[in-house]
């Protein structure tokens, strides 16, 4: 499947960028030399997008008079004045007949690169649902609307800012990049109100109720709005550097597979409930600074728990959340948590009987890191292994992965592999410590 047809929402004022802006509309803004708006058609147009529309309202003849200087690009670009400002949803919902039955929508504000193939494959997975939208996790999720995914990807729940206190939500944000299918959308051209009405407060919860289905695609790939000053510098100083372009799922990601129990968290022998966990001292400054280099952090962990029924998933999906919950507090993320459910001894109390097989998910088998492999574009010749046990340090070496002990958890005394670690250290703070020195 292809697309070839994208819309920029491109009607922002810009007003806390006029120190910057001067006399352009905001798409306009400069970055490193080139126009926003430019630098995402560049994207577009790489990815075979012919035609696209820029909704325009504030200084549209800029915009305007823009593309025709540059004749366009080669592409069919049609600028629309959308009238008086109706929202992200509204505005889409008004140009409704000159769109294709599938399309891109582009926030106008927003630097991406992304591998929008990637992207537009992951869509076509999902034949049945009204659209799919680009999730990420972010250093900030306490102040940013989050979405919750069950385990096929579709989109469960939208949880707008603010949240209530002592609450644990998924570090997965909407990133206000969608793929939508038309058909979907119709009869809202009549049913939606008056006045603003945008994607992630209005229209998307609208469509979960009516039960219509959305589908996330979670990607850690560099897109990110460029409304404050603070903002654009940072962005300025990530493309000249070249980390945006590194960020795409086209090129290979170093990755960083992480233990959970014992490594992350306290080890308290089969980790049940969310209560029981307990971060050590000092894993959210050091994943805060993991996640400020160009590793992707990744756990990798057995839950035998699951199949031992000792553990039911929805407790598992509240113990992850308490996780990034508490990471996120601290400004730090992990970019995705792959699990093993799986046990092959039989013999428990309320085991789960189609989940006690001998699985290749298991560490020290190395499934969860092909899978990795495959989702993240591990560059695995480039990636390490953190963890607690000697089946950590096995899969590293199955894996071909530089591996480090940690001396907290198990400290490597669980004895079940002859398996030596590259390195061992104290904790996880200074694994990290260790892989951005040899990093450099």
């Amino acid at each position: 499947m292809s697309l070839r047809q994208a819309v920029i929402l491109a009607g922002g004022k810009g007003t806390r960028l006029k120190e910057r802006l001067g006399d352009l509309p905001k798409p306009l803004i400069d970055v490193a030399g080139t126009p926003l708006l430019e630098r995402q058609i560049h994207l577009l147009k790489r990815y075979g997008y012919q035609n696209i529309l820029i909704l325009v309202n504030h200084k549209a003849e800029k915009i305007e008079q823009f593309c025709q200087q540059n004749a366009n690009w080669g592409l069919t670009i049609t600028c629309i004045d959308d009238g008086e400002p109706r929202g992200t949803a509204g505005a889409v919902l008004n140009i409704l007949p000159e769109l294709e039955d599938e399309f891109l929508v582009v926030y106008g504000d927003t630097m991406l690169e992304v591998d929008l193939n990637r992207f537009v494959a992951a869509h076509a997975a999902h034949t049945d649902g009204a659209g799919t939208l680009f999730l990420h996790p972010n250093d900030h999720p306490h102040d940013s609307d989050l979405v919750d995914m069950d385990e096929n990807g579709r989109i469960t729940s939208f949880y707008p800012y603010p949240h209530p206190a002592e609450t644990y939500l998924p570090n997965l944000v909407n990133a206000a990049l969608y793929i939508l299918r038309r058909e979907a959308l119709k009869a809202w051209v009549a049913k939606a109100p008056e006045g603003i009405f945008d994607f992630g407060k209005n229209l998307f919860p609208s469509l979960l109720e009516e039960g219509q289905k959305l589908y996330g695609y979670n990607s850690f790939e560099y897109i990110k709005d460029c409304g404050t000053p603070t903002r654009l510098d940072k962005i300025t100083r990530d493309l000249t550097s070249g980390k945006i372009q590194r960020s795409s799922l086209a090129c290979k990601q170093p990755t960083v597979f992480i233990d959970r129990d014992g490594t992350l968290n306290k080890e308290v022998d089969h980790l049940k409930t969310a209560s029981q966990l307990e971060l050590f001292e000092g894993v959210e400054e050091a994943l805060r600074k993991l996640n400020q280099s160009e590793y992707r952090a990744c756990i990798i962990t057995n839950q035998p728990v699951i199949a031992r029924g000792e553990c039911s998933p929805a407790e598992l999906r509240n113990i992850h959340n308490k996780l990034e919950t508490l990471l996120g507090h601290k400004g730090a993320f992990i970019d995705r948590i792959y699990v093993c459910p799986h046990h092959p001894d039989k013999g428990f109390n309320g085991e789960v009987p189609e989940l006690k097989i001998d699985c290749n998910c298991r560490k020290p088998n190395i499934g969860l890191i092909q899978q990795a492999e495959q989702d993240l574009n591990a560059d695995l010749a480039k990636s390490w292994f953190i963890g607690d046990t000697t089946s950590d340090i096995e899969t590293a070496r199955r894996a071909g992965i530089r591996s480090i002990l940690v001396q907290t958890g198990y400290a490597g005394r669980d004895g079940k592999y002859q398996a030596t670690p590259d390195f061992t250290v104290e904790n996880f703070a200074k694994a990290v410590e260790l892989i951005l020195e040899q990093a450099v």
